[in-house]
């Protein structure tokens, strides 16, 4: 299953993991604006807003966008280090998703979001990102091309319980291939995440390695 913009329109991932979880807190509407709104303030009014996409926002953005740019954040890396138990996961078995965490530098794709309806989109991506609050949200400096650009990017929050930290390898492999949440499997999330590298000329070693290695285990 693929995230559609009818299921951020509708809240299905808040709503879905109320229902799977109804004893978990989840961010209100109140919350996730309250989060979007302290970024935007320190956002020049009127101008259009950049974002950082490494991981889903690759290959499936949904936002509404007017151009993209491969970029390279410098100081954090792409790492399978968020547990999932809905998306990707579910209680008894849970998924791995991607977050950035300290350290190197990652590749990804940079989006322009035109200013005239940002928060609008802004709030379909909280809906999907900020279900829980295990990301934070940040403005950061991206790398497109000779040019430096402030984009929203999407860290993983260290204090979350979500946080899985820094796995081995044979972790995060038997996660990717044994789980299965409502959007699919792991293995799915990465074998996507890899596709939509490639076409924007990004090779990421990482998760090429855990690519050959899922499919070895799980062609």
């Amino acid at each position: 299953m693929s995230l559609t913009r009818a299921d951020l329109e509708n809240d299905l991932l808040r709503k879905t993991f109320r229902q799977a979880h109804p004893g978990t807190p989840v961010l209100s509407d109140a919350d996730q604006e309250a989060s979007l709104r302290e970024l935007l303030e320190r956002h020049p009014s009127g101008a259009d807003v950049w974002l950082f996409g490494y991981g889903s926002l690759v290959w499936n953005p949904i936002v509404r966008f007017d151009e993209r740019r491969v970029a390279r954040l410098h100081g954090f890396h792409r790492s399978f280090c968020l547990w999932s138990h809905v998306n990707r996961g579910s209680l008894q078995r849970p998924g791995l998703v991607l977050g950035l965490d300290l350290g190197g530098s990652c590749r990804g794709v940079a989006y322009r979001i035109a200013a005239h309806h940002a928060a609008d989109e802004l709030r379909l991506l909280w809906r999907r990102e900020m279900v829980l609050g295990a990301y934070s949200p940040r403005w950061a400096r991206v790398d497109a091309g000779e040019e430096t650009l402030q984009a929203i990017a999407f860290f993983v929050n260290r204090e979350h319980p979500s946080y899985a930290g820094k796995l081995p390898i044979e972790t995060v492999i038997k996660t990717l291939v044994s789980a299965r949440g409502q959007l699919g499997t792991p293995a799915e999330y990465l074998l996507e995440t890899v596709r939509g590298l490639i076409e924007h000329g990004v090779r990421d070693p990482y998760l090429l390695e855990l690519r050959k290695r899922v499919l070895a285990t799980h062609p």
